[in-house]
């Protein structure tokens, strides 16, 4: 793992994607806070660890590990829907956006630079999202699960993002903050940083030898350094 501060070693790049929660959106936050509740409102104790295992996943993946970590009266369906309820209304008010996001975006555009989001959340939660914190009308094009065949860990987000942009992958830059999105983007090719969010790299991340940095705004420096 390299651990960035002030420089980031960037190649340089014709077109950057991003992913949603966590990375442009400081949503995990609030949203772990709602599964916490929404779990113990539904008689089953969520843990960190669980909950750890679960950002950055598609809704398939954590249908999957809630039934392999509560069995399969887990009543999932109505989890999801409880969860994208109170996630709605707590956006009325906006959704905040990481620090750097919105300066960093604007830059690239300025630049000529396209800019994409490729995230595991379904179309509708996506652009109101997006909308909410005022970002959606900023990307050339937004690839949601509804978008893809394989969800993140799979390329295929990433792949699509950059033939939408018209971009091959190898010239595209990938901000990710989980787990699943920094293996998406890698095995897309892209030159891939993480930006942690709740969750640490792992040693496959490590090993993958992806460059971590602590926020957008250190990106953003280093693909435009200031005299």
């Amino acid at each position: 793992m390299t651990i960035l501060s002030d420089i980031l070693p960037l190649r340089p790049f014709q077109a950057a994607i991003f992913d949603m929660d966590g990375t442009l959106l400081d949503t995990e936050a609030v949203f772990r806070d709602i599964v916490y509740d929404v779990c113990t409102e539904l008689g089953f104790e969520m843990t960190d660890d669980v909950h750890r295992s679960m950002v950055g996943s598609s809704h398939e993946h954590t249908n999957r590990l809630l039934i392999e970590a509560y069995g399969v009266a887990f009543p999932y369906s109505l989890f999801d829907e409880k969860c994208r309820v109170i996630m709605r209304e707590r956006s009325h008010a906006g959704v905040p956006v990481k620090p750097g996001a919105r300066d960093f975006i604007v830059e690239l555009r300025d630049r000529g630079i396209p800019v994409a989001v490729a995230t595991s959340s379904r179309n509708p939660h996506a652009e109101h999202h997006l909308n909410a914190a005022g970002l959606l009308e900023l990307f050339e094009t937004v690839v949601t699960r509804d978008d893809v065949v394989h969800p993140k860990p799979h390329p295929e987000p990433y792949l699509t993002a950059a033939k939408r942009l018209g971009i091959e992958p190898a010239l595209c830059l990938a901000l990710e903050d989980s787990h699943a999105g920094v293996h998406a983007a890698h095995a897309a090719g892209m030159q891939t940083v993480m930006v942690p969010d709740l969750v640490s790299p792992n040693a496959e991340i490590e090993a993958l030898g992806i460059l971590v940095t602590q926020s957008l705004m250190h990106v953003h420096q280093a693909a435009f350094p200031r005299r």
